[in-house]
């Protein structure tokens, strides 16, 4: 909900501070409209990149909840730009140290938690009086109108006709015994565009039963509103958000009968039909489903879509969304088996992907980019030892004035501060990486193909399958399966995660069982800063 104007008002605040305390700004960072409670924004990662590459000295913003609002992070990034020797300041706060860490990191926590406290006291005061609490249901439109003071009055909402014809019709096809598969491709064959504005989708419509997910799920249909069903948290690995069930007894329930688009017999033949249907063997309902994971589930993706592949029955793969979309969205409905699948996927993982060519190429490339690297780390010592120079050499000449007369409490100031600098200018150049020569393993192929089959032998041993599995499944970012025009074997495009690839190939413990050599140990953060700039992921077709 942030204003447009909102990231230029900061930019030209902090501007105008650096031009008061004579700063030259060398980089602009910003993550607009996203979450300070979370690292996981290009412009914050960006700025810890290029403070790694010395590219500034001073981080200046607004405040420092523009940095982060989370407490644990704010102090990871002031100890990673202290370690740097870059100094962190604010507009309204000045030169950040320890104590604002502490002090301010935990006001602003405080607030973050104080927030979603008061949004959900609103929130559920919408919700008891049957507006709208968040988002909008498919079949329902928003409605703008004001108050007597011009103020918007939020949360009312109107039955959208269309929509809500597309709602009875679901739930009737449903009822009468059509698949939500089914009714899916009829819908997307009909061009008819789904809630979020793009195809239909069998989830979209069967949802999860007990989470009160999915059109054939929402009781907002009969009249009913459901409010606080799930609480959304955020995983602090991945920035993500989960959602989790709520007890009952902290449901917000309100009847909005002027609301209602379903009637009770049709809605109540739905839920018997529901009720009836178990995935086969099990009691597990057809809505929370877990599809047996294999060696390479996930990473699949259709060649012709970009859609998923997944089980489509016992031993075959094919397109998800060929099967659940229809002929409109996809027309690859090509299969693979699975014991074809991990065979050829692991062959070539074990002789392809690692082969000489393919070394030669990358070593000539990996040279460049050290080659780039290095330079920039020696044009800045350079210029760090210029300014060494010049700092002894000022400080020299002050020394000179006091022994020509002039007297020492005119230029003490002066003196203090070009001895505390030349002191930091000594302690960056001491930890300035000296230049080293390009470490390449002469045998990185073999080790890698040795590495590969140890963890392709593991797969059938029963102490290290499932560890064995996971390091594979590592090494792969996508296995992309096209149909070829004129009909036969799909063709697989298998993309390396080019980073796990060298770390195996140097050696790495990446298994239980594998060795670690030393080079693997010295090289591995150039190796990954390497892969991660320089590179399209490693790919292999066959």
């Amino acid at each position: 909900m942030q204003r447009d104007a909102s990231i230029e008002d900061q930019i030209r605040s902090c501007r105008e501070h650096a031009a008061r305390q004579g700063l030259e700004v060398v980089d602009v960072y910003s993550d607009k409209a996203i979450s300070g409670a979370s690292l996981m924004r290009s412009g914050i990662q960006k700025l810890l990149r290029d403070a790694q590459m010395s590219a500034f000295d001073v981080v200046l913003s607004e405040g420092l909840d523009r940095l982060s609002r989370n407490q644990a992070d704010i102090a990871s990034i002031y100890q990673k730009l202290q370690f740097r020797d870059v100094v962190i300041e604010t507009v309204s706060e000045g030169v950040i140290s320890e104590m604002h860490i502490g002090l301010k990191g935990t006001m602003n926590s405080l607030f973050l938690k104080d927030l979603a406290i008061k949004t959900h006291r609103g929130l559920k005061g919408r919700a008891l009086a049957g507006k709208s609490a968040g988002g909008k249901a498919y079949g329902y439109q928003n409605v703008i109108r004001y108050d007597a003071s011009g103020e918007p009055i939020r949360g009312d909402r109107k039955i959208n006709p269309v929509e809500a014809a597309v709602v009875r019709r679901i739930f009737k096809d449903y009822a009468a015994g059509l698949s939500p598969k089914k009714i899916a491709e009829t819908l997307n064959a009909e061009v008819l565009p789904g809630p979020s504005g793009q195809t239909w989708g069998a989830s979209t419509l069967h949802g999860n039963r007990e989470r009160g997910t999915g059109i054939l799920n929402n009781e907002l249909y009969i009249g009913r509103q459901v409010w606080n069903r799930l609480t959304y948290v955020k995983d602090p690995e991945t920035g993500k958000r989960i959602s989790r069930l709520n007890p009952e007894a902290d449901w917000v329930i309100t009847e909005v009968p002027e609301l209602r688009i379903i009637d009770e017999d049709l809605w109540n033949a739905v839920r018997n039909r529901q009720g009836a249907m178990k995935v086969k063997n099990t009691d597990t309902p057809v809505w929370d489903r877990r599809r047996p994971k294999t060696l390479f589930s996930g990473l699949m993706t259709c060649g012709a879509c970009g859609g998923g592949f997944a089980k489509v029955s016992q031993s075959q793969f094919g397109c998800s969304t060929a099967r659940n979309k229809g002929k409109a969205v996809c027309s690859n409905m090509a299969t693979i088996g699975q014991a074809e699948l991990e065979r050829r996927v692991l062959d070539a993982l074990q002789n392809n992907l690692m082969d000489k060519e393919a070394l030669t190429i990358f070593c000539e490339e990996y040279a460049k980019e050290r080659n780039r690297l290095q330079a920039e780390a020696t044009q800045n010592q350079g210029s760090l030892e210029k300014e060494l120079s010049a700092t002894k050499r000022d400080h020299s000449k002050l020394i000179d004035a006091i022994l020509a007369g002039v007297p020492a409490d005119q230029v003490k100031d002066r003196m203090n501060a070009l001895d505390a600098r030349r002191i930091e200018l000594e302690a960056q150049l001491s930890r300035e990486p000296a230049p080293s020569a390009i470490r390449i393993h002469p045998k990185m192929a073999e080790t890698y193909r040795d590495q590969v089959g140890l963890l392709i032998e593991q797969l059938q041993q029963p102490e290290g399958m499932l560890e064995a599995k996971e390091a594979l499944r590592g090494l792969i970012d996508r296995i992309v399966l096209t149909p070829p025009p004129e009909g036969g074997k799909l063709s697989i495009h298998l993309e390396g995660a080019l980073a796990a690839l060298l770390l195996l190939s140097l050696g790495s413990k990446t298994q239980k069982g594998l060795s670690d050599k030393t080079q693997a140990v010295e090289c591995v953060d150039e190796l990954v800063l390497v892969a991660g700039v320089g590179f399209e992921p490693t790919t292999f077709r066959l």
